[in-house]
């Protein structure tokens, strides 16, 4: 007998918003936010799942997909998270990734 998993481990609901699946519906309603103030000129643009590789002295550890890569008016970047449920190995990349490229980008978490 085997174990057949009957939706997400977290008890996220995905949700569909603009035609891409997203999660969680809280993550598909930041999407939405997002949008808006694209619209209002705030955001040029708004990259969802961005991928970025956790190297430590030329050895690849890990990759890691932020829920948002955003560039604002101003040419700042930033990384945007939505977060329910906070593990051990999601706080673990997320100090990595800021240890890396916290220079490079402003780190943003939604609670």
């Amino acid at each position: 007998m085997y174990y057949q998993r009957t939706g997400n481990k977290y008890n996220n609901i995905s949700k569909v918003y603009n035609g891409r699946s997203y999660m969680s519906k809280k993550e598909a309603e930041y999407a939405r936010e997002l949008d808006f103030r694209q619209k209002a000129k705030e955001i040029t643009e708004i990259v969802p799942q961005y991928k970025i590789s956790l190297d430590i002295n030329n050895h690849h550890i890990c990759n890691y997909y932020v829920d948002f890569l955003v560039i604002l008016a101003d040419g700042t970047k930033e990384l945007h998270e939505v977060k329910g449920m906070e593990t051990d190995i999601w706080r673990f990349k997320w100090r990595v990734t800021e240890a890396l490229y916290g220079q490079q980008y402003k780190m943003i978490l939604i609670k």
